[in-house]
């Protein structure tokens, strides 16, 4: 019998590519999705670049090309705790893997309604999988997606290790050592979300001998693996609006409609990158590699390097002759920053991490020109800011703004 893995949000941006390839791999899948994703595309009136099939043509199209069943729930599982008990009953799954949370920051500060929803659906997410594992009473592994803006975005110069820090104290004049988590330093109500994620697997792992991998995980860019290349019915989605498109795959696309490519302030922010096919290739190796019943919460920073925004929107302007332009940050954060990773966990796994170059930029570039069409340019620019003392900028600047 195949070993069953649930993923919670198997049909968005990560979770669909993470879901193909596990079924690929030779495990028995399960989707469970409320299609949230699909109803915010209605809502901001701006649809994945690439035209992305319903979730049934999909998981027929991979049954008629691999002879693999994928099983779909649409369930809400914020709110609906008892259905989704009753399918981790039901399936009595391996592993499950969380990616079923609201992944946008932008859109988290878009309005106070939309605060209060990321906040509900996430927490109440993580939550109740907890809770509902264990109710079950199963040995389930739970596999986390979280992000890299867990830590924050400031310039001490540590490398930042994988969620533990070593700190030595004073206790009435003896030095002692102490493994404490990372203080989080969210930037957003989505990354406030991922920083109380950790305090609830805290919780259940030492309280209920919980097994639980949490991934800080950086911006993912491409939209392509290998499995959602075999068929245009498995196509992937690419978002590029300035709510939920992420900074190269945006940057790159802009390029080719003949939109200046949109550096926020000075440009000197720098993050942590990852491609499509390493986030669903860490996933499986997350999930081959489980931390043992009563070992705490193994925490990985699923990140192959770190890239200054201004440098990769010239490299971007070199490759496809593009116009730079700044606007003002709708963000509330350090014009600029540095940011190091230590990401040996999935290296002493066995990773060779996926770096950027032009020739993954070049594929990014065929898919936006091939439905640069579907392309609404009033989406493009971010019109959400993180308080009320910023205004929204359509109009940018030839210089960086501080």
């Amino acid at each position: 019998m195949k070993e069953r893995v649930i993923v919670f949000g198997g049909d968005g941006f990560c979770g669909w590519p993470t879901a193909l390839h596990l079924s690929e791999s030779g495990y028995e899948v399960i989707i469970v999705d409320n299609l949230s994703r699909r109803k915010i595309d209605i809502e901001l009136d701006a649809n994945s670049l690439t035209p992305i099939k319903s979730i049934y043509k999909r998981i027929e199209t991979w049954k008629q090309l691999t002879g693999n069943e994928i099983h779909y729930y649409n369930i809400d599982i914020s709110v609906h705790y008892r259905r989704l008990l009753e399918v981790i009953e039901k399936h009595k799954p391996k592993a499950v893997v969380h990616f079923a949370e609201q992944r946008s920051a932008p859109y988290s500060m878009k309005s106070p309604y939309l605060k209060r929803y990321t906040i509900d659906n996430n927490t109440n997410a993580t939550h109740n999988i907890c809770c509902a594992i264990v109710e079950s009473q199963l040995d389930v592994h739970l596999i986390h997606l979280g992000t890299t803006g867990y830590y924050g975005y400031s310039s001490v110069g540590l490398t930042i290790p994988e969620g533990y820090l070593n700190v030595k104290v004073d206790v009435d004049g003896d030095e002692k050592y102490l493994e404490i988590a990372y203080p989080p330093n969210p930037g957003s109500i989505y990354h406030l979300t991922k920083c109380m994620d950790p305090l609830i697997f805290s919780y259940y792992n030492k309280n209920d001998l919980m097994k639980i991998t949490d991934l800080h995980q950086g911006i993912v860019y491409g939209t392509q693996t290998e499995e959602t290349r075999m068929h245009e019915d498995l196509i992937n989605r690419f978002d590029y609006c300035g709510d939920y498109g992420t900074v190269l795959n945006r940057f790159l696309m802009q390029s080719q409609v003949n939109h200046p490519i949109t550096v926020h302030g000075t440009g000197g922010q720098t993050r942590a990158f990852i491609h499509i096919q390493d986030t669903v290739r860490c996933v499986k190796m997350a999930l081959q590699n489980p931390p043992k019943r009563g070992n705490k919460v193994k925490i990985l920073n699923q990140t192959s390097e770190c890239r200054n925004i201004l440098e990769l929107a010239k490299i971007i302007r070199d490759i496809t002759g593009g116009e730079i332009r700044f606007y003002r940050n709708p963000r509330n954060e350090d014009p600029d920053n540095e940011l190091k990773f230590d990401n040996t966990g999935f290296k002493s796994l066995g990773w060779d991490p996926i770096m950027l170059d032009q020739s993954l930029m070049t594929e990014i570039i065929e898919i936006t020109n091939k439905y640069k069409h579907r392309c609404d340019m009033s989406k493009i620019i971010c019109t959400s800011v993180w308080n009320d003392h910023i205004q929204v900028d359509k109009t940018g600047s030839g210089e960086p703004i501080k």
